[in-house]
Protein backbone atom coordinates (compact mmCIF):
# COMPACT_ATOMS: atom_id res chain seq x y z
CA UNK A 1 0.00 0.00 0.00
CA UNK A 2 1.35 3.41 -0.98
CA UNK A 3 2.10 5.79 1.83
CA UNK A 4 0.26 9.12 1.90
CA UNK A 5 1.99 12.47 1.59
CA UNK A 6 1.74 15.03 4.38
CA UNK A 7 1.61 18.79 4.78
CA UNK A 8 2.46 19.87 8.33
CA UNK A 9 2.32 23.37 9.79
CA UNK A 10 5.48 23.58 11.88
CA UNK A 11 4.65 26.82 13.71
CA UNK A 12 7.43 28.50 15.66
CA UNK A 13 10.42 26.57 17.01
CA UNK A 14 8.61 26.49 20.38
CA UNK A 15 6.36 23.81 18.85
CA UNK A 16 9.18 21.42 19.76
CA UNK A 17 8.57 22.07 23.47
CA UNK A 18 4.83 22.80 23.41
CA UNK A 19 3.24 20.16 21.16
CA UNK A 20 -0.37 21.15 21.75
CA UNK A 21 -3.17 19.47 19.79
CA UNK A 22 -1.17 19.04 16.60
CA UNK A 23 1.83 17.47 18.32
CA UNK A 24 -0.36 14.82 19.94
CA UNK A 25 -2.11 14.15 16.62
CA UNK A 26 1.22 13.78 14.81
CA UNK A 27 2.39 11.27 17.37
CA UNK A 28 -0.74 9.21 16.76
CA UNK A 29 -0.32 9.55 13.00
CA UNK A 30 3.26 8.31 13.19
CA UNK A 31 2.07 5.23 15.07
CA UNK A 32 -0.82 4.59 12.65
CA UNK A 33 1.06 4.92 9.36
CA UNK A 34 2.86 1.95 7.83
CA UNK A 35 6.53 2.26 8.77
CA UNK A 36 8.39 4.06 5.97
CA UNK A 37 11.87 3.15 4.79
CA UNK A 38 12.76 6.87 4.75
CA UNK A 39 11.20 10.31 5.16
CA UNK A 40 11.72 12.96 2.48
CA UNK A 41 10.98 16.51 3.68
CA UNK A 42 10.63 19.87 1.94
CA UNK A 43 10.93 22.82 4.31
CA UNK A 44 10.87 26.56 3.49
CA UNK A 45 13.87 26.97 5.77
CA UNK A 46 16.10 25.39 3.14
CA UNK A 47 15.66 27.23 -0.12
CA UNK A 48 18.01 27.14 -3.09
CA UNK A 49 18.18 28.55 -6.61
CA UNK A 50 17.77 25.09 -8.06
CA UNK A 51 16.64 21.74 -6.73
CA UNK A 52 19.11 20.24 -4.29
CA UNK A 53 18.81 16.99 -2.35
CA UNK A 54 20.46 16.42 1.02
CA UNK A 55 22.82 13.48 0.66
CA UNK A 56 24.74 13.40 3.94
CA UNK A 57 24.67 10.06 5.76
CA UNK A 58 24.36 11.98 9.07
CA UNK A 59 22.97 15.52 8.67
CA UNK A 60 23.58 17.79 11.64
CA UNK A 61 20.66 19.34 13.55
CA UNK A 62 20.59 23.06 12.74
CA UNK A 63 19.19 25.59 15.22
CA UNK A 64 18.38 28.22 12.59
CA UNK A 65 16.54 30.69 14.83
CA UNK A 66 17.21 33.12 17.64
CA UNK A 67 15.56 34.48 20.76
CA UNK A 68 13.67 31.35 21.80
CA UNK A 69 13.84 29.09 24.87
CA UNK A 70 17.40 28.03 25.71
CA UNK A 71 16.25 24.41 25.87
CA UNK A 72 15.58 24.44 22.11
CA UNK A 73 19.27 24.86 21.36
CA UNK A 74 20.05 21.66 23.23
CA UNK A 75 17.74 19.50 21.11
CA UNK A 76 19.33 17.09 18.69
CA UNK A 77 17.38 15.02 16.16
CA UNK A 78 19.97 12.36 15.27
CA UNK A 79 18.07 10.45 12.59
CA UNK A 80 20.39 9.03 9.94
CA UNK A 81 20.46 10.46 6.44
CA UNK A 82 19.61 8.54 3.29
CA UNK A 83 22.22 8.95 0.53
CA UNK A 84 20.76 6.08 -1.50
CA UNK A 85 17.29 7.60 -1.46
CA UNK A 86 18.83 10.97 -2.38
CA UNK A 87 20.32 9.42 -5.52
CA UNK A 88 16.94 7.91 -6.40
CA UNK A 89 15.22 11.28 -5.91
CA UNK A 90 17.68 12.91 -8.29
CA UNK A 91 17.20 10.10 -10.83
CA UNK A 92 13.42 10.38 -10.77
CA UNK A 93 13.54 14.13 -11.13
CA UNK A 94 15.82 13.75 -14.14
CA UNK A 95 13.28 11.40 -15.75
CA UNK A 96 10.73 14.21 -15.38
CA UNK A 97 13.10 16.74 -16.94
CA UNK A 98 13.90 18.44 -13.62
CA UNK A 99 17.59 19.05 -12.96
CA UNK A 100 18.74 18.41 -9.39
CA UNK A 101 22.04 17.98 -7.58
CA UNK A 102 23.11 16.44 -4.31
CA UNK A 103 24.24 18.47 -1.30
CA UNK A 104 26.25 16.64 1.34
CA UNK A 105 26.84 19.75 3.49
CA UNK A 106 23.27 20.86 4.20
CA UNK A 107 22.06 20.34 7.75
CA UNK A 108 18.60 19.49 9.03
CA UNK A 109 16.68 22.74 9.62
CA UNK A 110 14.00 23.30 12.25
CA UNK A 111 11.22 23.10 9.66
CA UNK A 112 12.15 19.43 9.44
CA UNK A 113 13.26 18.32 12.89
CA UNK A 114 10.63 20.19 14.93
CA UNK A 115 7.59 18.41 13.41
CA UNK A 116 9.48 15.12 13.20
CA UNK A 117 10.09 15.28 16.95
CA UNK A 118 6.37 14.63 17.27
CA UNK A 119 5.76 12.43 14.22
CA UNK A 120 8.75 10.12 14.82
CA UNK A 121 10.15 10.96 18.27
CA UNK A 122 12.60 8.04 18.30
CA UNK A 123 14.54 9.53 15.35
CA UNK A 124 15.16 6.00 14.12
CA UNK A 125 14.09 6.45 10.48
CA UNK A 126 16.36 7.82 7.74
CA UNK A 127 15.46 11.43 6.95
CA UNK A 128 16.56 13.57 4.02
CA UNK A 129 15.51 16.99 2.72
CA UNK A 130 14.85 18.45 -0.69
CA UNK A 131 15.43 22.18 -1.09
CA UNK A 132 12.49 24.38 -1.99
CA UNK A 133 13.43 26.24 -5.20
CA UNK A 134 13.41 29.99 -4.60
CA UNK A 135 11.68 30.94 -7.85
CA UNK A 136 9.14 28.10 -7.94
CA UNK A 137 5.44 28.86 -7.69
CA UNK A 138 2.50 26.56 -6.96
CA UNK A 139 2.47 24.92 -10.41
CA UNK A 140 6.20 24.19 -10.36
CA UNK A 141 6.07 22.66 -6.90
CA UNK A 142 3.04 20.59 -7.91
CA UNK A 143 5.06 19.20 -10.81
CA UNK A 144 8.04 18.54 -8.55
CA UNK A 145 5.85 16.54 -6.18
CA UNK A 146 4.27 14.60 -9.04
CA UNK A 147 7.69 13.57 -10.29
CA UNK A 148 8.41 11.97 -6.92
CA UNK A 149 4.98 10.42 -6.31
CA UNK A 150 6.17 6.89 -7.25
CA UNK A 151 8.50 6.92 -4.24
CA UNK A 152 5.43 6.47 -2.03
CA UNK A 153 5.00 2.97 -3.50
CA UNK A 154 8.58 2.23 -2.46
CA UNK A 155 8.06 3.11 1.19
CA UNK A 156 9.18 6.74 1.21
CA UNK A 157 7.01 9.11 3.26
CA UNK A 158 6.94 12.52 1.57
CA UNK A 159 6.40 15.42 3.98
CA UNK A 160 5.93 19.10 3.18
CA UNK A 161 6.61 21.35 6.15
CA UNK A 162 5.31 24.92 6.20
CA UNK A 163 2.36 26.81 7.58
CA UNK A 164 -1.30 27.29 6.76
CA UNK A 165 -0.72 30.94 7.75
CA UNK A 166 2.55 32.77 8.30
CA UNK A 167 2.50 36.48 9.05
CA UNK A 168 5.12 37.20 11.67
CA UNK A 169 4.31 40.93 11.62
CA UNK A 170 1.15 39.96 13.50
CA UNK A 171 2.94 37.57 15.88
CA UNK A 172 1.01 37.20 19.15
CA UNK A 173 -1.57 39.75 18.04
CA UNK A 174 -4.98 39.12 19.57
CA UNK A 175 -6.63 40.86 16.60
CA UNK A 176 -5.15 38.45 14.06
CA UNK A 177 -7.31 35.42 14.83
CA UNK A 178 -10.29 36.30 12.64
CA UNK A 179 -8.41 36.52 9.35
CA UNK A 180 -6.26 33.52 10.26
CA UNK A 181 -9.32 31.37 10.87
CA UNK A 182 -11.03 32.66 7.72
CA UNK A 183 -8.06 31.77 5.54
CA UNK A 184 -7.59 28.37 7.20
CA UNK A 185 -11.25 27.46 6.68
CA UNK A 186 -11.17 28.52 3.03
CA UNK A 187 -8.10 26.36 2.49
CA UNK A 188 -9.71 23.40 4.27
CA UNK A 189 -12.85 23.74 2.16
CA UNK A 190 -10.98 23.81 -1.14
CA UNK A 191 -8.81 20.86 -0.15
CA UNK A 192 -11.85 18.83 0.93
CA UNK A 193 -13.60 19.66 -2.35
CA UNK A 194 -10.58 18.65 -4.43
CA UNK A 195 -10.60 22.11 -6.01
CA UNK A 196 -7.05 22.27 -7.29
CA UNK A 197 -7.74 25.20 -9.62
CA UNK A 198 -8.83 27.40 -6.70
CA UNK A 199 -5.88 26.31 -4.58
CA UNK A 200 -3.42 27.14 -7.34
CA UNK A 201 -5.04 30.57 -7.59
CA UNK A 202 -5.27 31.05 -3.82
CA UNK A 203 -3.52 34.40 -3.95
CA UNK A 204 -6.53 35.83 -5.82
CA UNK A 205 -9.35 33.69 -4.44
CA UNK A 206 -8.66 33.08 -0.76
CA UNK A 207 -9.85 35.63 1.81
CA UNK A 208 -7.01 37.66 3.37
CA UNK A 209 -4.44 35.74 1.30
CA UNK A 210 -1.81 38.46 1.28
CA UNK A 211 -2.19 39.10 5.01
CA UNK A 212 -2.09 35.40 5.82
CA UNK A 213 1.05 35.10 3.65
CA UNK A 214 2.88 38.39 3.01
CA UNK A 215 5.41 36.08 1.36
CA UNK A 216 4.20 32.66 0.39
CA UNK A 217 7.15 30.32 0.94
CA UNK A 218 5.48 28.66 3.94
CA UNK A 219 2.37 27.69 1.96
CA UNK A 220 4.07 26.70 -1.28
CA UNK A 221 5.23 23.33 0.01
CA UNK A 222 1.52 22.39 0.24
CA UNK A 223 1.57 21.99 -3.55
CA UNK A 224 4.58 19.70 -3.32
CA UNK A 225 2.58 17.46 -0.95
CA UNK A 226 -0.48 17.53 -3.22
CA UNK A 227 1.64 16.63 -6.23
CA UNK A 228 3.38 13.84 -4.35
CA UNK A 229 0.01 12.22 -3.67
CA UNK A 230 -0.70 12.02 -7.41
CA UNK A 231 -4.29 11.26 -8.31
CA UNK A 232 -4.84 10.13 -4.71
CA UNK A 233 -4.65 13.67 -3.34
CA UNK A 234 -8.45 14.10 -3.27
CA UNK A 235 -8.62 11.34 -0.64
CA UNK A 236 -7.48 13.64 2.10
CA UNK A 237 -8.16 14.66 5.65
CA UNK A 238 -7.41 17.67 7.74
CA UNK A 239 -5.83 17.43 11.16
CA UNK A 240 -7.00 20.57 12.93
CA UNK A 241 -4.23 22.10 15.03
CA UNK A 242 -5.82 25.32 16.21
CA UNK A 243 -4.05 28.70 16.18
CA UNK A 244 -0.70 29.32 17.86
CA UNK A 245 0.53 32.73 19.01
CA UNK A 246 -2.60 34.37 17.62
CA UNK A 247 -1.37 34.14 14.03
CA UNK A 248 -0.13 30.66 13.08
CA UNK A 249 -2.81 28.22 11.92
CA UNK A 250 -1.42 24.82 12.87
CA UNK A 251 -3.39 22.46 10.63
CA UNK A 252 -1.86 19.45 8.91
CA UNK A 253 -3.16 17.47 5.93
CA UNK A 254 -2.89 13.83 4.94
CA UNK A 255 -3.11 13.29 1.17
CA UNK A 256 -3.77 9.88 -0.32
CA UNK A 257 -5.36 8.81 2.96
CA UNK A 258 -6.99 5.40 2.90
CA UNK A 259 -9.46 6.13 5.69
CA UNK A 260 -10.45 9.80 5.20
CA UNK A 261 -11.50 9.56 8.82
CA UNK A 262 -10.32 12.14 11.32
CA UNK A 263 -8.19 10.42 13.95
CA UNK A 264 -7.05 13.45 15.87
Amino acid sequence: MALPSLFISHGSPEFALAPGALGAALRRLGRDLPKPCAVLVMSPHWMARRVEVQSSPAPRTVHDFGGFSPALYEIDYPAPGAPGIAAEVIRRLALAGIAASDNERAGRDHGTWVPLLHLYPDADLPVLQIAQPVAAGPAELLALGRALAPLRDEGVLIVASGGVTHNLYDFRSAAAGSYVQSFAEWLAGRVAAGDLAALLDYRQQAPHATRAHPTDEHLLSLFFAIGAAGDDWTRNRRIAGGISDGVLAMDAYVFGDETRTEKS
